[in-house]
């Protein structure tokens, strides 16, 4: 078999954490104005917070290190010791970020049907337990748009309300883990303040599809905001001259929102194009974005990931005989063409 030799290699698609700044964000970095954020005087830290908190349009907005400072701070400030919040059982707060929940929150996690992408108004219910001394009161219910583990679906506003004002109705607060909320915002052609207009909080990561190297912003009521960052500031994550890092996420938002359709077509195109062979099954959602989920048979190939990295083509396994792709902005059209090439002959040699 003649295998594909392209000069486009490596192609990483492990994930859109993967992406470089650019040269343009680079320069923006090396400019910026700085000062102790700590103390509040970093201008471009303000800056940042202040075009985040304006595009959700929310009241007030907090610099984080990482998605999963936000959300830990989001649960901190939400919820007190021992109160219960609601999260999918599938939901990347409760299988991916360490257990800070229960580390850190001193939070206990009820867990709910989230495999539609989205916890449903109905599970919200079943998961309110009434009044009672033997149960932990459930304060907060936490969604995630997109959804990573149910192959990047978005879920729509429309969606996310009834869930929330579900929720709402018992009492509890709402949280958005909206990692890629603008690829849901993207994928439905809404604004991200959609999703924002029915919940309380929502953490969205400048250092995925937006492409900036470091960083999170978390939303929510001014009150809400003061709070979160004192909380910030006891999980070790107040940083001083962060106006390098904030420049970044400043740049991000003015000039990579808006290019966020074209890593869901290079998605779409690299599902097809997976598709189109006789041994990948590609799973497929009413609305995706910039994740491909396929499965190979067993004995087809479970080290096909590890094959491939060794031609260049670079995705995780995510359980035995499957695998996740993760389009972004350092991933061309030609690319993808490229890695779906090698994937297809791999499987096909196994």
């Amino acid at each position: 078999m003649n295998r594909v030799v392209h000069a486009v290699f490596p192609v990483d698609l492990k994930s859109d954490t993967v992406t470089k700044p650019s040269p343009e964000m680079r320069r923006a970095m090396y400019e910026a104005e700085v000062g102790d954020d700590v103390y509040g005087e970093d201008p471009t830290v303000v800056r940042l917070e202040e075009a985040a908190a304006g595009i959700l349009g929310m009241e007030a907005a907090l610099f984080m290190p990482s998605g999963t400072m936000g959300n830990l701070a989001a649960v901190l400030t939400h919820c007190g010791r021992g109160d219960a919040l609601i999260l999918g059982a599938g939901s990347h707060m409760q299988n991916f970020e360490g257990g800070g929940v229960a580390a850190l929150g001193s939070a206990v996690p009820l867990l709910a049907d989230d495999s539609s992408g989205c916890i449903p108004p109905e599970e919200v219910r079943a998961h309110c337990r009434p009044s009672n001394v033997h149960f932990a009161p459930a304060r907060l219910l936490c969604l995630e748009n997109t959804h990573n583990r149910m192959g990047g679906l978005a879920s729509s506003p429309e969606r996310i309300r009834a869930s929330a004002d579900e929720a709402r109705r018992h009492g509890l607060a709402v949280h958005i883990d909206g990692a890629r909320i603008f690829n849901a915002a993207t994928a439905w052609g809404c604004r991200a303040a959609d999703f924002a207009s029915s919940v309380d909080s929502v953490q969205f990561c400048l250092s995925k599809g937006l492409g900036a190297p470091v960083g999170s912003v978390l939303c929510g009521r001014r009150d809400f905001v003061d709070t979160a960052r004192h909380w910030r500031k006891r999980l070790g994550g107040g940083m001083r001259q962060a106006g390098v890092l904030a420049a970044a996420g400043l740049y991000a938002l003015e000039h990579n929102i808006g290019r966020l359709e074209e890593d869901h077509e290079n998605a779409a195109l690299l599902a097809d194009l997976l598709s189109a062979g006789d041994v990948i099954m590609v799973e497929r959602n009413d609305k995706p974005t910039n994740m491909v989920y396929c499965t190979v048979p067993d004995g087809v190939g479970e080290d096909l990931h590890v094959r491939c990295a060794a031609r260049g083509v670079l995705f995780n396994a995510v359980a035995d005989g499957r695998f996740r792709l993760v389009t972004h902005l350092d991933v061309s059209t030609e690319q993808v063409k490229a890695a779906a090439a090698v994937i297809l002959e791999e499987a096909a040699a196994s």
